[in-house]
């Protein structure tokens, strides 16, 4: 990268003084599959990991929970039963998916300060307490309505059913899924029960009837202008990726009814019933468009129009936020008005989910006395200017955390700051949608250590533009079309080997280098020029592309550095040996120390287990190796602020054959 288009220490990003980072909850009725990890875990670790050594360590919390609430719980749960014979509670039962789902993350060195459960201690008192603080925060602030409305009930099995024990096609214009639910379907659209097309009982598989049900709704669309400015907000914020405004924008639109030319006549008949309404041809397809001036003149007309027997759609919009729900197994909801005994819909409960973890988090802290964060007030973390919430979610998830999250933050009137949301596209499998519910199934996270090591998988998905597209994971045992072809290119491999090729040569020349030469101490003196300039542009680069989000190009700045200062060494060394150069063979040392510190700096967060290892054999201690606030120094400066003078640090010698990173056994040549 030449110097014109490399930032300068002059015009750094401003990092906040304290961080949350958050990575999307998973439900409670299962294991963790490979998007779980790749697509969300991942990188919401890299990122937490880079901000500890930004920082501090002390002023990042990384969080999250299983999402032990709902109706894909409840319905998991039935099937257990009616089909395995299962004794346990449904708490038992989310209790074991959170201890399976705790064992992957750990497997993929996901570092979450706290993952913990909202039906489960310690997190289950902090959110039950601020679940009743916010639903009658919203109704004092005259934001809650009580609506009735219609729930689905099963004629034959005598029983309200949850939202997953219906299934349907999707209601909403464009959209093309088969696998809706009650009020929601599987690519996250949210629509009224009784537009649900073609509902099915999953428990009998009769036609379910609706019937009446009482709940709370948070009134969203009255904040229509303000999610427009945040719309305008994240399109100038350069760490939002623009799927994230394009998605919200398309909620902005007015109230629409589609409907099919070949109801024209229908429609035609019934028009003067309706309210005020425009009529528009729909471009490129064979429908019209019915434009209203709110949602409630659009449902009294969807309700007219499917009477006539009119087969509409609707188009996305901004409706009333369902808090409330009439299921069993949810946090309970505070009794308002005399409405007693409904528990708390789980997707709202689920957006301060982080903010009760957090609670939970520093409550724990303080009752231990261990003083591991700069604060032990969820409100300096969640609501000071000087503070950001960084929320890893999948693109499905943009209606939640970026229309109706925002919403409620500002109708809460508690000062909480709007977080920065880092929305994923969704990785595919083999070129396909994967879904534990669909056709194509994923494969289990802890399934693929069987092939690959954890860093092997990490750094592979790391490198995927998810923020810019949906990207295939494709990997070579699990690919049909690999089967039997020894010569096949395994492409998770293709960054790996950057870690188990050029990385540990490098990293072992410095170590074998020292042993050799300078009697295992790291060589002192000043670097070349040229090689302090460089690792100054690669640490720059790499902070502003963290800062920007975008984790794929962080990832490539570190990678060229890594090339380049293995390219380095092998030809410096080489001419030095050649020519019975003793001192230029030190100097070429010295430098290839100097990039190895700084490329392990940049990896650490992607990679660390390796990293770690390498720290550990220079012999720094780890807050002062792997912090920004040493970044820019040299190995002399950095001995120095160990209390030692340059040229007498020792690194710890290494084994013969020694790798800081591994193949997996899978992957090894059989000797002989």
């Amino acid at each position: 990268m030449s110097d014109t288009t490399s930032p300068s220490t002059a015009d750094r990003p401003i990092w906040p003084k304290r961080a949350i980072v958050t990575g999307g909850e998973p439900y409670g009725n299962k294991d963790l599959h490979f998007g779980h990890i790749s697509g969300v875990f991942v990188p919401a670790d890299f990122y937490a990991r880079f901000l500890r050594d930004r920082i501090g360590r002390e002023n990042v919390a990384f969080i999250s929970a299983t999402d032990c609430y709902g109706s894909p719980i409840m319905e998991g749960y039935r099937k257990r039963v009616e089909g395995e014979g299962y004794a346990g509670t449904i708490r038992d039962y989310v209790a074991e998916n959170h201890e399976r789902q705790a064992d992957a993350l750990r497997m993929y060195d996901i570092s979450l300060d706290m993952f913990s459960g909202s039906a489960l201690e310690p997190e289950a008192h902090a959110h039950n307490r601020l679940t009743a603080q916010v639903i009658e925060r919203l109704h004092e602030r005259g934001t809650l309505s009580l609506r009735q409305t219609r729930q689905f009930y099963d004629p034959q099995a005598r029983t309200f059913l949850n939202g997953r024990q219906v299934q349907g096609h999707c209601p909403v214009e464009g959209c093309k899924s088969e696998k809706a639910y009650a009020d929601e379907c599987d690519l996250g659209h949210q629509f009224e029960p009784e537009e649900l097309i073609a509902p099915v009982s999953q428990l009998t598989g009769c036609t379910p009837e609706l019937r009446p049900v009482n709940n709370w709704y948070f009134d969203l669309p009255s904040y229509r202008d303000f999610i427009a400015s945040e719309v305008e907000r994240q399109r100038a914020d350069e760490r939002v990726r623009p799927i994230v405004p394009s998605t919200v924008s398309e909620w902005l639109m007015p109230p629409v009814i589609y409907v099919q030319n070949k109801f024209r006549e229908d429609y035609e008949r019934v028009a003067s019933h309706l309210p005020e309404h425009e009529v528009s041809p729909v471009e490129g397809k064979p429908s019209f468009a019915l434009t209203f001036s709110d949602w409630q003149s659009r449902d009294e007309a969807h309700e007219t129009l499917t009477a006539a027997g009119v087969r509409v759609r609707t188009g996305k919009t901004l409706l009333p936020f369902r808090i409330t729900g009439n299921i069993d197994w949810g946090v309970p909801a505070p009794a308002i008005d005399g409405v007693e005994g409904l528990t708390t819909w789980c997707w709202p409960e689920s957006l301060w989910a982080p903010i009760s973890i957090t609670d939970a988090l520093l409550e724990q802290d303080a009752r231990e006395g261990a003083g591991r964060y700069s604060s032990d007030d969820w409100r300096d973390w969640w609501c000071s200017p000087d503070a950001v919430q960084y929320q890893f979610i999948g693109q499905d998830n943009i209606y939640f955390y970026c229309v109706a999250q925002p919403a409620m933050w500002e109708a809460l009137g508690w000062g909480l700051t709007q977080s920065v949301a880092i929305a994923n596209y969704h990785i595919l499998f083999m070129g396909k949608k994967a879904s534990s519910s669909g056709a194509v199934k994923p494969p289990m996270a802890r399934d693929l250590l069987r092939w690959y090591t954890a860093e092997q998988l990490r750094a592979h998905w790391l490198s995927l533009d998810l923020g810019a597209r949906p990207v295939s994971f494709s990997p070579k045992p699990l690919d049909p079309k690999a089967a039997g072809n020894p010569a096949a290119v395994d492409p998770v491999l293709k960054e790996s080997a950057l870690l188990t090729n050029v990385f540990n040569r490098l990293a072992r020349s410095c170590f074998y280098g020292a042993a050799g030469a300078t009697d295992g101490r790291i060589p002192s003196g000043r670097p070349n020029d040229e090689v302090v300039a460089e690792c100054e542009r690669a640490l720059l680069d790499f902070e502003r592309q963290m800062y920007l989000t975008n984790l794929p190009a962080a990832m490539h700045v570190a990678e060229d550095l890594i090339r380049a200062a293995n390219k380095r060494w092998s030809d410096a060394s080489k001419a030095a040996k050649n020519a019975g150069d003793g001192e230029g063979y030190v100097a070429a040392l010295r430098d290839a120390f100097h990039e190895l510190r700084c490329a392990t700096l940049l990896m650490h967060p992607a990679v660390p287990r390796g990293c770690e290892k390498i720290r550990a054999h220079f012999d720094f201690d780890e807050g002062l190796f792997f912090s920004w606030d040493t970044a820019f120094l040299t190995l002399d400066e950095l001995t120095q602020r160990a209390g030692e003078r340059p040229g007498e640090h020792r690194v710890v010698a290494l084994e013969p054959h020694y790798d800081f990173f591994e193949r997996h056994p899978s992957q090894l040549k059989p000797r002989g």
